[in-house]
């Protein structure tokens, strides 16, 4: 218990330190003297525009983003006890962007912004990321679910729904395009206050009851006879928490974009650090998503700045040789 609570510290601690970071590092640089001042009320009126109205939002919303996402994919590799199980892989943040883009595409008129919105993106998301659950799953059951055909019919699942977004893409008119472009690789630029406000709830809902499952999970681990057997009702809790994965996912794509791999990789690195017992290793994904998040939005933010590399791109080049590295170690 006392390792779990310096690692908590640790994971905290580097939070803070890339958090402090991201707020003076950018297009315009601030000196940490200046960002204390601004905090306190004292800056400038620049620089409190430039923190409070563009670096702050954007900041939160990775951290509640990361976390998402995290949590998501926790849940998921332990109800299909597959390594492999990511939100992004599996093709369920690609069906949660599709929706996104629907709802764009028809209901959203190019002199609309999507600030005006903000609030409806999570529930359309949603819808579509129980969609691509479905269909998913429905697709994979031969006399059970296997961990290597989840992945593929996954991953044939993520294709599809990347043609069909590719022909409404092509429909819309040149700033639209763009836009959806860049958000579908994943992207927090321009997040505001709205944005952060849109997800949060979701998070504060969906959160805690995780967390009140986490023994649930402990026990499904171990196989549907052995939860039977000390009785837990395996597929209404296997249900429910399949439904709150996907609301987790939804909601973070409606906001961040379609961001993989960062669900592979949290639980992973979590798992390391602490263990399988979900009571403390879906904290600490929690908190690795965040961390990782935050991480990379600093980077795409000055790597090639005043350019911006969207998050979603620096997560993959984290992520994608870890899968490959999971996906040769799956027997």
């Amino acid at each position: 218990m006392k390792r779990t609570i310096w690692i908590y510290v640790a994971i905290v601690g580097l939070i803070i330190c890339v958090f402090l970071l991201s707020l003076q590092m950018g297009t315009m640089t601030i000196a940490p003297l200046d960002v204390w001042r601004t905090m306190m009320g004292e800056g400038t009126d620049q620089h409190a525009l430039v923190l409070f109205e563009f670096r702050l939002p954007r900041m939160v919303t990775a951290l509640l983003v990361g976390a998402g996402l995290a949590i998501s994919g926790a849940i998921l590799q332990s109800l299909s006890r597959n390594e492999l199980a990511d939100p992004g892989i599996l093709g369920i943040n690609a069906g949660a962007g599709l929706a996104v883009v629907l709802f764009i595409y028809f209901f959203q008129g190019s002199s609309t912004s999507l600030g005006e919105t903000v609030f409806a993106l999570p529930i359309f998301a949603f819808v579509g990321a129980l969609t691509a659950a479905f269909l998913i799953y429905t697709l994979a059951w031969k006399k059970g679910v296997t961990p290597i055909r989840l992945v593929l019919v996954g991953i044939g699942l993520n294709a599809g729904f990347t043609a069909i977004l590719i022909v409404f893409q092509l429909r819309m008119n040149p700033d639209d395009f763009m836009q959806a472009t860049v958000w579908l690789n994943g992207d927090i630029w321009g997040t505001s206050w709205t944005s952060t406000l849109a997800v949060l709830p979701w998070m504060l809902l969906l959160i805690p009851l995780v967390m009140a499952q986490a023994r649930n999970l402990n026990v499904m681990r171990l196989g549907d006879p052995s939860a039977v057997s000390l009785g837990i009702k395996v597929e209404r809790t296997r249900r429910r928490l399949l439904v709150w994965a996907v609301m987790l996912a939804g909601a973070s794509v409606s906001v961040g974009g379609a961001i993989s791999f960062l669900g592979l990789v949290a639980p992973h690195i979590a798992r390391r650090l602490v263990g399988p017992r979900h009571q403390v290793m879906i904290p600490t994904a929690a908190m690795m998503g965040a961390l990782i998040l935050l991480f990379a939005d600093m980077v795409g933010r000055n790597l090639l700045s005043p350019s911006e590399i969207p998050v979603g791109i620096v997560v993959a080049v984290i992520g994608a040789p870890y899968f490959l590295y999971l996906l040769m170690k799956t027997p």
